[in-house]
């Protein structure tokens, strides 16, 4: 039987929340206010960042909750979000799975630089 909207809808928040809790903890200095999960829908990035946490941690976030997973897609759904000041993050994860991201690789190195 296929999956409502709304509980589809319901996973991909649960992994956007899941990423802003992570990002808040990892980061002390920030406030609940600074890491934000949108609305299902939107347009966009999938966590909203202060200019204060964008500085810490530099990603336009696109969250993928999904059992199958359109990787190029959703690489290219990540790059349209991301700034000058945000490098594209796909971070993904299916039923009973791991939390996973990816990024391209010369943004990988520049961050191992830093």
């Amino acid at each position: 039987m296929a999956k409502s909207v709304q509980s589809r809808k319901a996973k991909g928040r649960r992994l956007q929340q899941h990423v802003r809790d992570k990002v808040l903890e990892t980061f002390e200095q920030l406030e609940e206010g600074d890491v934000r999960s949108t609305s299902m829908g939107a347009s966009g990035v999938d966590v909203l960042l202060s200019p204060l946490a964008q500085r810490l941690f530099p990603f336009a976030v696109e969250c993928k909750n999904q059992e199958r997973l359109n990787l190029w897609e959703s690489l290219d759904q990540a790059s349209k979000n991301s700034t000058e000041k945000s490098m594209p993050l796909l971070v993904f994860k299916k039923n009973s799975s791991k939390v996973y991201c990816t990024l391209e690789f010369e943004d990988l190195l520049k961050l191992l630089k830093k």
